[in-house]
């Protein structure tokens, strides 16, 4: 009997689970609830569910941090849950997984990652960096002698990374992601309108009115919080242009990590990115004119590929359905 096949997107804010022949079968948040005993209580989009509404004896928390694991049993029992999920708890044959992981990570946070999956059931753990199964997942042919751009914009980091003949050329990556877009706006909410929300608000506020460029023309939407002069639950109307106030910080070090790359680049290659563009991928690359702001502050076109949350768990997919073809791109294995 063949081994299945499953990858994974592993990221700080979701994870998604790719199961061949089927497709994606889960995509939920990467937050686990854990009792005062140590007991996993919920997994995914229940557990976040508790965020900010848990007793004193549940801690309801993300087991990835910045793209990296924080809580090594935890992120065990995470991959466990939708391995299980995926197979069903008995199961004749272990499966071959591979996880995508950030370009800059470490030795001993690859060893962690594989460990974690293998302890999960894999027969045979696979890792690739996030930048190549993103340039997968968008259909760029990774192994021609061109250069190509991608930026991916997950929860917690954001990989910008040049391509060429099947490997990473230049790569670069910084500590913000969707996460910190959510943390910026409750904070500014925080200091211009002294009301306390929770990160779920500020992330529907970024998702409903958000956008990266200021408008003319803006939206509004109604927030619920805690006033923090009365203590009593309080609502406001705040418009689109608040959260791109509240975003300019952390968007600007996005535009600075994609020109320290640009810089690096060899001029090969710089010819080909300003052919060809720059291809923006991850979740939080939707955040409304994302992309032509970077165009603006480059001078190089930029686009969004279609269905970007999924490009990375699709271009994993891709590596492991035709292992041998991207042997050069896998970078751990066990």
């Amino acid at each position: 009997m063949l081994s299945k096949r499953i990858a994974i997107d592993l990221g700080t804010a979701n994870i998604l689970v790719h199961l061949e022949g089927k497709g994606i079968i889960a995509n939920e948040p990467s937050v686990v609830a854990v009792s005062d005993d140590n007991r996993i209580v919920a997994i995914g989009r229940e557990a976040k569910e508790m965020l900010g509404r848990t007793p004193d004896l549940i801690v309801a928390h993300r087991p990835m941090q910045d793209g990296a694991i924080a809580d090594y049993r935890v992120t065990e029992a995470m991959l466990a849950y939708f391995v299980d999920k995926a197979l069903g708890k008995v199961r004749l044959v272990r499966p071959e997984i591979m996880v995508s992981v950030p370009a800059g990570i470490t030795s001993t946070e690859r060893r962690a990652v594989i460990d974690a999956t293998r302890s999960a059931g894999a027969k045979e753990a696979y890792l690739i960096q996030e930048p190549l199964a993103a340039a997968i997942g968008a259909n760029i042919p990774i192994a021609d002698p061109v250069g190509n751009m991608v930026i991916d914009i997950g929860g917690g980091t954001t990989e910008v990374a040049v391509i060429s003949l099947g490997g990473i050329v230049v790569s670069s990556s910084v500590r913000v992601g969707g996460n910190r877009f959510d943390q910026s706006i409750a904070d500014y909410i925080r200091r211009r309108h002294n009301l306390s929300v929770g990160d779920s608000t500020a992330e529907e506020a970024k998702i409903k009115i958000g956008s990266a460029l200021a408008l003319k023309k803006t939206d509004t939407i109604s927030i619920r919080g805690r006033d923090l002069v009365s203590g009593l639950p309080k609502v406001i109307t705040i418009h689109t242009n608040e959260i791109v106030d509240a975003l300019q910080d952390e968007l600007g070090k996005i535009i600075l990590v994609v020109k320290e790359v640009l810089e690096k680049t060899p001029p090969e290659l710089s010819a080909d990115i300003l052919d060809h563009g720059i291809v923006m991928t991850g979740g939080s690359s939707m955040l409304r004119n994302l992309d032509k702001l970077i165009s603006r502050h480059t001078g190089v076109p930029c686009f969004v590929v279609d269905e970007p949350m999924f490009c990375v768990v699709r271009g994993v997919a891709t590596a492991l359905e035709h292992l041998p073809s991207f042997k050069r791109s896998v970078i751990g294995r066990k």
